[in-house]
């Protein structure tokens, strides 16, 4: 018995049928996705693509295996190589076990012509070098004689556009020839350039990670390409550093003694022959001395500064250094040649106050003795940084005014001078001043002058070695008015004669005070006793003798 036709076996009849004619469709593409690239061979394109590239970079490159993948839209390259410039070696410059080329599928297909519109580089590694005469291995790129480039073909070459070009997980190797070290390694590096020309600026992004948990982000533009020299090429750019270790990143040997943990940004721009950067950076860890220890609070430095490309002279056209509310001024100029760089700087530090400074003395490599700390009062410094980097001198008179060292007694500590034994657990200092002259190896203070209330003042001069052994020779005036200067006044008196009146001058023209240990534990001798000389006799003699014992501790 036939059954009636009805609207919904027409539905179904119609439904099935675009259902047939989809899955045809999709059979028909993935046949024609495995099919076009054995009937396409693009490996005829290799010559061509090699000679072009190598063209525009003046490096040799070389392409392996070349391949079509319509899934990605594009050519695959295997073992792709860019030649370095062979004054830096034979090792190749950039290399990536595969390269993907963007290019017009139509135009390939259809015409077979190529026109590449995008490199994308999956995890390549990139050397960059930097000789001893501070030129770096990139600078030749996109100038000079690429090598031997292979032979193009004889058919006519098609245009090379790229409006992209992309690193996507790449490695960069730093090092320097000869070579000092192991190189450093930034890793995770993603890079973006768009509209890629000789003859324009390029937008481009740079993003990597850091030695020591950094982090690097670069956005900005660049070109023209400068030729025969890239490093000119002119650029503007925004720089984010995240905690940035400039030593664990390679930028400062740790031999110099100075290290951070720095977040920074910082407006660059260059004109292919001045290099300006202006910004502002946040130090926490602050380490300005091989032998200090870091500060334990962060200090911001706000700069603004340029370097001469051509000539490699910078100048620092101003930079504060905040510690709290104590403020630093810096200015001056450096010049780098090959990898020395030698400076000229000065630095202005006008009545600083104490108490915002002395936390950051260690970093600097100031120790104070064990136990104490400053407490109040001001600090005065105008110094004159010479010498190169990584071997500075420093130069220029130091003045502390009405601090106190809290935790010292100095009359506990000087020895030779019980007197002074009960004159409290701290020291007033009411004015310390000396001409520095600091270097690598030794600080030597001259033309010191001390005024301690509870002693008198002292001149000399003396050193700090880099471990902070010290030797000082000065020579200390009493002052009549303390308790030392009353007891010595007594002993002269009593004397009377010849040592008495000796004794009294001394106390006038100074005795002469040692300072030797270190500067955590300093030992501090004033050697009255050899000054004294003979005696009286008999009971005058004794109750002489017994005042001697009573200011020496004998």
């Amino acid at each position: 018995m036939a059954t009636a036709a009805g609207p919904d076996n027409e539905a179904g009849r119609s439904q099935h049928h675009w259902i047939r004619i989809v899955v045809l469709a999709m059979a028909v593409v993935i046949v024609a996705l495995l099919v076009v690239p054995f009937l396409v061979n693009v490996n005829t394109f290799r010559p061509m693509l090699e000679s072009e590239l190598s063209s525009a970079l003046g490096r040799k490159v070389t392409l392996g295996h070349l391949s079509l993948s319509l899934w990605s839209g594009g050519l695959v390259a295997n073992n792709v190589t860019v030649a370095d410039d062979p004054q830096f070696g034979s090792a190749p410059f950039f290399q990536a076990k595969s390269l993907r080329i963007g290019v017009q599928m139509g135009t390939l297909l259809f015409h077979h012509q190529l026109v590449v519109e995008q490199f994308v580089a999956d995890s390549p590694q990139i050397h960059l070098i930097e000789n001893q005469n501070g030129m770096w291995n990139f600078s030749s790129l996109g100038s000079g004689n690429p090598g031997a480039p292979q032979q193009a073909s004889s058919a006519k070459m098609p245009q090379v556009t790229v409006g992209e070009l992309k690193i996507q997980d790449g490695k960069v190797f730093v090092s320097s020839l000869p070579a000092t070290g192991e190189p450093f390694v930034y890793s995770n590096v993603n890079i973006a350039v768009k509209n890629l020309s000789t003859t324009q600026a390029m937008p481009f992004s740079i993003a990597a990670d850091l030695p020591g948990n950094g982090s690097v982000k670069l956005v900005g533009s660049a070109g023209p390409l400068a030729k025969p020299n890239a490093e000119a090429t002119p650029f503007r750019a925004s720089l984010d550093l995240k905690h940035f270790n400039p030593v664990a990143a390679g930028v400062l040997p740790a031999s110099d003694g100075i290290s951070m943990i720095a977040d920074a940004n910082v407006e660059l721009r260059s004109n292919g022959t001045m290099l300006t950067g202006a910004g502002g950076i946040q130090a926490s860890h602050l380490l300005l001395s091989r032998d200090g220890t870091p500060a334990p609070q962060p200090v911001e430095i706000e700069f603004t500064v340029g370097q001469n490309l051509t000539t490699r002279v910078g100048q620092i056209q101003s930079m504060a250094i905040h510690a709290g509310s104590a403020t630093v001024q810096v200015n001056g100029s450096w010049v780098v040649s090959g990898q020395t760089t030698a400076l000229n700087l000065n630095l202005s530090a006008p009545s600083l106050p104490i108490n915002q400074l002395e936390q950051f003395l260690p970093a600097v490599g100031v120790r104070l003795p064990r136990g104490s700390r400053l407490q109040g009062g001001t600090l005065t410094a105008t110094l004159a940084i010479t010498g190169t980097a990584s071997s500075p001198a420093i130069d220029g008179p130091v003045e502390l005014d009405g601090t106190k060292l809290v935790g010292y007694s100095l009359g506990k500590k000087i020895q030779g001078l019980t007197a002074l034994a009960g004159i409290g657990n701290s020291t007033d200092i009411q004015t310390l001043r000396a001409q520095v002259h600091s270097t690598v190896p030794m600080t030597q203070l001259s033309n010191i002058y001390a005024s301690v209330p509870a002693l008198g003042t002292a001149i000399g001069s003396g050193s700090v070695s880099a471990a902070g052994a010290l030797n000082f020779q000065l020579t200390a005036k009493l002052n009549a008015n303390t308790k030392l200067g009353g007891l010595v006044s007594g002993v002269s008196t009593a004397l009377g004669g010849t040592a008495g009146k000796f004794l009294h001058g001394t106390m006038s023209n100074g005795v002469p005070m040692t300072i030797t240990g270190t500067t955590s534990d300093p030992v501090i001798r004033v050697e009255l006793g050899k000054m004294l000389g003979g005696g009286q006799k008999g009971k005058k003699k004794q109750s002489v003798g017994d005042m001697v014992r009573g200011l020496l501790g004998k």
